[in-house]
């Protein structure tokens, strides 16, 4: 029974460039009681991996995290084993505003203790008891409240490339860093203001909604499907778009861009700019912005250190990291010292 990739990133890329199929990038979660997560990650790799799904997938007792991707052709096989297991029936699915066949390129499901790391000790609040859910068109009216507080739930390097207009963007760089300092810099308006959330799909605000009503905020509320599903209404119903920039998705993509205006800089020049790329030195691997430019100058490295590696032969460069952690920057995410115009 096979239960992993039989092929690499390259040779699947290669597979998906000869087929010429359009491929659906999809995201979705859900919080549910899951027995045995170990038996459920077997069943949906045997079934996805026959509809030739690819992605990131994280499954814990406390429900499913899942960015996919999956042929055009098979979408409504694949809809159908989802509406099969009972606690994912008519799950809402994020479809992507921008799509890339190539946005992933393995399937990956690991069995994790928690969907999302938050850091929260659940059995000290009631999860269940959540903010509440609002559309494109009631979100927008929230934000024109002067009563609102609007709070962006993400990392420092996702809101660094888009955000929503006046939000509140913390500078952290994990989602549980977050919670903390939100909760002690809103302290004074829990009783007498509106605090409204978003984030990319929606996952992180389920969480952090209950956590802050247990936290005594009296009036939450959370963007329904996040910034995805808020740009489709947007579209679909000629509302105003009040994002600014890049939405920042964890995929090959990095990002889908929902206006065009673009607020952040290359983080080596100080250009104009909102590309995420990965350090080209495999030892480094650090996510930075960075205009074309000075990749074309620094070859797609961070630094001149790292560019120096990143010219050397190959299995130079493989000596020079034996014995040693790679990708060692690669949570740093942008704050690096080498980069002059760091966020």
């Amino acid at each position: 029974m096979q239960l992993y990739n039989t092929l690499s990133a390259k040779e699947r890329e290669t597979l998906i460039e000869k087929a010429g199929q359009e491929r659906l990038t999809i995201s979705f979660y859900k919080y549910a009681h899951i027995g045995n997560p170990k038996l459920f990650r077997n069943h949906l790799f045997i079934h996805w991996n026959e509809l030739d799904v690819l992605g990131r997938i994280y499954v814990a007792p406390e429900g499913i995290n899942a960015q996919l991707s999956v042929p055009a052709d098979n979408f409504l096989k694949f809809k159908s084993h989802i509406d099969s297991i009972s606690f994912l029936e008519n799950v809402r699915l994020n479809i992507a505003i921008e799509q890339d066949n190539k946005s992933f390129l393995k399937l990956k499901i690991k069995v994790r203790s928690k969907i999302v790391a938050d850091g929260l000790n659940d059995a000290t609040f009631d999860v269940t008891n959540k903010g509440i859910h609002v559309d494109a068109t009631h979100f927008n009216e929230l934000i024109d409240d002067p009563n609102t507080i609007l709070v962006d739930m993400r990392n420092h390097y996702e809101s660094e490339i888009g955000h929503f207009k006046n939000a509140i963007t913390p500078d952290v760089d994990t989602f549980r860093d977050s919670l903390d300092i939100i909760e002690k810099d809103l302290s004074n308006y829990k009783e007498n203001k509106n605090l409204l959330m978003y984030c990319t799909g929606g996952i992180r605000c389920e969480k952090a909604s209950a956590y802050y009503k247990h936290k005594g905020f009296k009036n939450v509320f959370q963007l329904e499907g996040g910034i995805i599903e808020y740009t489709r209404q947007v579209r679909q119903k000629n509302l105003e778009n009040k994002f600014l920039g890049k939405n920042f998705v964890f995929d090959h993509r990095r990002g889908e861009r929902i206006s065009e205006d673009i607020i952040a800089q290359c983080h080596q020049c100080g250009e104009s700019c909102d590309t995420h790329v990965n350090c080209a030195n495999e030892a480094c691997h650090l996510l930075f912005i960075q205009c074309d430019a000075c990749a074309d100058k620094m070859n797609n490295c961070c630094s001149n250190h790292c560019k120096e590696i990143h010219e050397l032969p190959f299995e130079e460069q493989k000596r020079l990291r034996k014995g040693k952690v790679v990708s060692n920057k690669i949570f740093k995410k942008g704050r690096s010292e080498v980069l002059k115009f760091k966020k």
